[in-house]
């Protein structure tokens, strides 16, 4: 089953988390990403970055959307994250990259929204749990666990 990801913020680590997806041709579909910065830069941005290097697929985009390969992804400029229409969209799961919401109780908003789990990709206050791949990740309740922390963005 396609997980589909919303991502908020997408910096450095919300473009890096798009391009693993893409690049592990991993089962994950991004729905929407959330950023202030208009489409037109943020589709130069993933296509040409000073780390990864170029994509090498076509990347597009409108007022609405920037499309990576055949994966057209809804685009929005919300400063609050109860405005993204993640339940709309079918997010599963929004990726927090912003740095700004990383207490749980301002990370809920995006469940507020209609997302079901919320990931902070820093170190997060009153998560539900903080997991590190290769450590405990297999601790991971599905049941219980629905804003958690991956303890850093680095």
């Amino acid at each position: 089953m396609t997980l589909k990801v919303g991502i908020n913020g997408f910096g450095r680590i919300g473009r890096n988390f798009l391009r693993a997806a893409i690049e592990q041709n991993a089962d994950i579909q991004i729905v929407g990403v959330n950023d202030l910065t208009d489409n037109a830069s943020l589709a130069n941005l993933i296509k040409y970055d000073s780390i990864g290097g170029v994509l090498p697929l076509d990347v597009s985009h409108d007022e609405n959307s920037i499309t990576v390969g055949d994966q057209v992804i809804k685009a929005y400029a919300e400063r609050d994250p109860k405005n993204i229409p993640w339940g709309e969209i079918g997010a599963d799961v929004v990726v927090e990259s912003t740095g700004i919401f990383t207490d749980a109780e301002k990370a809920k908003a995006h469940i507020e929204a209609g997302a079901k789990k919320v990931i902070i990709s820093a170190p997060a206050k009153n998560e539900d749990a903080t997991f590190v791949i290769g450590v405990n990740e297999g601790d991971y309740d599905p049941d219980t666990h629905h804003i958690i922390s991956n303890a850093s963005c680095t």
